[in-house]
């Protein structure tokens, strides 16, 4: 697999990232795909097929087992646009602004192809021939990794009404069609356990190693800690599966979904990682050997080990390093402020003239999520400006087309989404017959169609109308989007992150470890605002947990020499100061 790049852009939406490896893979970076809406995606195929003129078949609704095949045909054309865009660069002249510059120039100084092309640059003759023949073998394109969100795993129905087989649910389905492509990258899974799914991949041979020990497709784990890891790790390794990565990512400080743990912040977790890695990687090694001679499979590579990276709220070149270097890590994730890269990710430009006008405080953990888990939004998109504009009409909630997040069957057997248009009158007319408080029907009126909101970008951008005119945008930032001002060009976003040049931050932006803290006191604080606790001492014992967790944290950032190894020392007063204020901050609650 390519790891060109030391950082990867994750999955962003259903939307944002959905055509990534169309804009950078041909430079070696890698990114991921949600592969969950199968309607974008082939929406996705009929927009490029056609902008490139090439053929383009429709794969139907009624089309037997549809979802599995959308998803393969939409990554076998990912993967042959590249091929053709890397094919193409490969024969490009160096030294005249083409592509095959840029792809060398991108790389971070002091990198082995980096070096090479300097190298190239400065020879004459037969050498500089010779340099440019060995630099354009070295050129590989990025990964094209799938997102698979475990949770989102609806039972699908027959036209009779009949229940299909779970190998048919929408997560299952999205792998098939992964596991069946030909494309070259690995699968995230997101969002926590799902055991159906987990088992389901026992039957896909790529996700083996093969005669020579490759994995083909390798699995990759998003995770908030390390429990997490293990638990996910050992379930797989003993179905003789290997993870090839572990994603860590903040609980609160990263885009999308925000899955807060219990206090525990990304430095201490960080930490765990660092000294469990030896142990991490034998446990796991030793469970997955034996399931695999069980299974008469080849084995793994004696020097086989899991890469671990970070991703979640990363902002500067000085916090990127700090992070690699401090937690020996094998990579890092930059998400959100690619969001302002036009060159890399889609985001219509609407939207994008939105995220530059917001304000910090339009940047907010919002409960638009059907699934009820704490989402990311923007106060001023024009979806909330739609969700809003229908309940003003005595219209709440949205038409359900896609129905990825349906499954509430609080009245009805087949299950329905909290956003629906459906669920929301029903639930109106629960709080008229006095069966839900005003603040619990407020809650439900604030869910949004994720499904339309996330994916209506992609098509926009590509300078076309979302099926049924739904034009409405969610847009997903994690907090540290509402420090970047301006839209950047490919070069500038990746040469800020390798540290040759620094975009213009808001001054006021704190390091990345102290903004993750704030928004764990903030989540604390909401927590005890709003808890109307059944049982008041478990709630006490989980709020003392909590503090305890990060007063620890605490305690281990004010020890962590990389911190403040700041030269300058204006910065590491501010620095000081905010660690100090947080602490306060925290006793006071």
């Amino acid at each position: 697999m390519s790891m060109i790049h030391s950082f990867h852009i994750p999955v962003m939406g259903l939307g944002f990232t959905v055509d990534s490896p169309l804009k950078v893979a041909r430079f070696g970076i890698s990114s991921v795909v949600s592969i969950m809406d199968d309607q974008l995606l082939e929406d996705m195929r009929r927009i490029y097929s056609r902008k490139l003129v090439i053929p383009y078949f429709q794969i139907e609704d009624k089309e037997p087992d549809a979802r599995a095949k959308r998803v393969k045909a939409y990554l076998n054309f990912l993967q042959s646009v590249v091929n053709e865009q890397v094919k193409k660069m490969k024969k490009e002249a160096f030294g005249e602004g083409n592509e095959i510059d840029t792809y060398f120039e991108l790389l971070p100084e002091g990198h082995p192809l980096n070096c090479l092309y300097s190298r190239m640059q400065h020879a004459f003759g037969s050498e500089k021939l010779t340099l440019q023949e060995e630099l354009r073998k070295e050129i590989v394109p990025g990964n094209i990794d799938v997102n698979i969100m475990t949770k989102v795993d609806k039972i699908n129905y027959a036209k009779d009404g009949q229940a299909l087989p779970r190998e048919y649910s929408d997560a299952l389905a999205a792998l098939r069609g992964f596991a069946q492509s030909d494309v070259n990258g690995g699968v995230v899974f997101s969002a926590g356990m799902n055991p159906a799914l987990y088992s389901y991949a026992v039957e896909f041979s790529d996700f083996f190693p093969d005669q020579d020990g490759i994995i083909k497709k390798p699995i990759i784990l998003k995770v908030s800690d390390y429990r997490s890891a293990l638990i996910q790790g050992k379930f797989l390794a003993k179905k003789g599966l290997w993870v090839s990565e572990f994603r860590i990512e903040s609980g609160l400080n990263c885009g999308g979904h925000a899955f807060a743990t219990d206090g525990f912040l990304a430095g201490p977790i960080l930490e765990s990682f660092k000294q469990n890695k030896a142990d991490l990687r034998n446990e796991l090694v030793e469970i997955c050997q034996q399931a695999l001679q069980q299974k008469n499979i080849p084995q793994l590579p004696k020097s086989i080990r899991p890469k671990i990276t970070y991703q979640g709220g990363i902002g500067t070149a000085e916090e990127n390093q700090m992070l690699l270097q401090t937690y020996d890590l094998d990579g890092t994730g930059w998400g959100s402020p690619f969001l302002l890269v036009p060159e890399a990710t889609s985001v219509d430009k609407e939207t994008l003239d939105r995220l530059l006008k917001a304000k910090k405080s339009d940047f907010y953990l919002s409960r638009a999520s059907p699934l009820g888990v704490p989402f990311n939004n923007l106060r001023t998109s024009s979806g909330e400006e739609q969700r809003k504009g229908r309940i003003d009409k005595d219209r709440p909630g949205s038409p359900c087309y896609k129905k990825l997040l349906a499954s509430n069957t609080e009245f009805t057997e087949k299950p329905i989404c909290t956003a629906s248009r459906q669920y929301q009158l029903l639930k109106i007319k629960q709080r008229e017959a006095g069966g839900i408080s005003a603040s619990a029907l407020e809650e439900i009126l604030e869910k949004d169609c994720l499904c339309e909101g996330l994916g209506a970008p992609a098509i926009l951008a590509s300078g076309e109308t979302p099926r049924r005119n739904l034009k409405a945008v969610t847009i997903c930032p994690g907090p540290n989007l509402a420090y970047f001002k301006g839209a950047f060009s490919l070069k500038e976003m990746v040469d800020h992150i390798y540290g040759k040049m620094q975009l213009n931050l808001d001054s006021e932006r704190p390091h990345v470890f102290l903004k993750e803290l704030q928004l764990y006191i903030q989540h604390l604080k909401a927590e005890i605002e709003a808890a109307v606790p059944e049982n008041a001492r478990k709630f006490e014992s989980y709020v003392e947990k909590f503090r305890k967790n990060l007063s620890e944290g605490i305690s281990y950032y004010q020890e962590l020499k990389s911190i403040w190894s700041l030269e300058n020392e204006k910065m590491l007063e501010k620095l000081k100061e905010q660690v100090s204020g947080l602490k306060w901050e925290l006793e006071q609650v």
